[in-house]
């Protein structure tokens, strides 16, 4: 029971820190689409993980009886995000320590696209407020890291569920088993003493 609270209230903590994520990617996704250049790893890895990484944690929380069935499956697949979130985190890395109050872009300028070198070039109002793209990648970036805790986290939840989800059906069985000869062993004692109470019915005999 503390296990399923726990591992709930980790889900919805999952989500709620994952909307941020996709909303503030989806920003910069959506400015490169417009400009029709490519996406950088940086944004694309965390932005498709965090949208996966979302319908697995709603999945999971509104088909929580199955889940509780199939832990160990869930349990790897929580591991999996863990991994792919450590990737995503360390494509972010260079703004780990970005000064977002007066933020340059650096070696990454270039590669900022539509809001950086390119946006500059067309007047793009993208690149208008350079620092407000370093602190949503900041922030990004911040977040990815507490995710990654979380997921691995609900990974090891998970392991707890399906241990106790073992222990209550090796409990059930247990119970059914003995239930059930002890109905046999009823039926066989009363079936044992009709027949003796019918052996030692007097014979009658006629004369």
């Amino acid at each position: 029971m503390i296990g399923s609270v726990f591992f709930i209230f980790n889900r919805l903590v999952e989500i709620v820190f994952l909307i941020p994520i996709i909303g503030m990617l989806a920003y910069f996704v959506d400015g490169y689409l417009k400009a029709n250049q490519l996406t950088p790893p940086y944004i694309l890895v965390l932005f498709i993980v965090s949208v996966i990484a979302i319908f697995w944690a709603v999945d999971t929380l509104i088909r929580f009886s199955t889940t509780k069935r199939s832990a160990i499956f869930v349990a790897f697949i929580d591991l999996c995000f863990f991994g792919a979130f450590v990737a995503g985190v360390y494509q972010l890395r260079f703004i780990a320590n970005a000064d977002c109050a007066s933020w340059h872009g650096g070696s990454v300028w270039i590669s900022l696209g539509p809001f950086g070198s390119y946006g500059d070039r067309t007047d793009n109002p993208l690149a208008l407020d350079v620092n407000k793209t370093c602190a949503m990648l900041k922030a990004s970036f911040a977040i990815g890291i507490m995710e990654v805790v979380f997921f691995f986290w609900t990974a090891l939840l998970a392991l707890f569920l399906h241990h106790s989800h073992r222990d209550v059906v090796v409990k059930e069985t247990t119970v059914r088993r003995r239930s059930h000869s002890s109905r046999r062993g009823h039926g066989s004692g009363s079936h044992h003493s009709r027949h003796r109470s019918s052996s030692r019915r007097p014979s009658h005999y006629v004369v």
